[in-house]
């Protein structure tokens, strides 16, 4: 009876924890770290004050659980698109689909958790900067090695393969922005547009392409 006891506790904490990091998630990537207080978490999942404590010691631990949790829903988008394709290309292009979606399929409130974290952090927040080059040395990494698979397949000519990522993710991520300073999704659109057109012409003047 015990151990069903603890067992049933166990879960309805790891319930509650998961609740706390996606509502701090949304908050945090909507208002900021600094913008958003643990008032505003406990008010956003119905818990008190004591209760979002007893899970997190502080606000800066909360803000790394809920950056992470932001950034894996990412990370899902992304390989999950990308997983879904056979071809390099095919795999790059729908990559840069997910971000065509997310006017209407955001990753969370608020626009993208690693633009948004980026500048969140910059030199204020050490821990959570760090978290957030973690989650985007793993988005080029991907992105660079599709693009090395893409090389090797012919399907694109020999070039710098960071270079392209950085080039890819850059300007996907200026789109996110511009689209969330003006209000209008047409940046991100053209910003996706240029990525693909960009692509496809790398494809075109690859060697033996007449």
């Amino acid at each position: 009876m015990a151990r069903a006891r603890t067992a049933r506790t166990f879960t309805k904490g790891t319930r509650t924890r998961q609740r706390i990091v996606e509502q701090a998630a949304a908050l945090f990537n909507t208002r900021g770290v600094a913008g958003a207080s643990i008032a505003d978490v406990s008010l956003a999942t119905g818990l008190e004050k004591g209760g979002v404590y007893n899970h997190f010691e502080t606000k800066e631990a909360l803000a790394l659980a809920a950056f992470d949790y932001a950034a894996k829903l990412i990370r899902e988008a992304i390989e999950g698109a990308v997983e879904g394709e056979v071809r390099p290309l095919d795999k790059l292009e729908a990559m840069i689909g997910v971000y065509r979606r997310l006017p209407g399929k955001p990753f969370i409130a608020g626009g993208c958790p690693l633009l948004n974290a980026a500048v969140d952090a910059d030199d204020t927040n050490p821990p959570l900067r760090a978290r957030v080059r973690r989650a985007m040395d793993r988005w080029r990494g991907l992105v660079a090695g599709i693009v090395r698979d893409a090389v090797a397949a012919g399907d694109l000519p020999p070039l710098d393969a960071d270079a392209l990522a950085d080039g890819t993710i850059a300007t996907l991520e200026g789109g996110v922005m511009l689209g969330k300073l003006y209000g209008n999704p047409i940046h991100l659109e053209r910003a996706a547009d240029h990525v693909t057109s960009h692509l496809r012409l790398l494809a075109r003047s690859r060697p033996g392409v007449a």
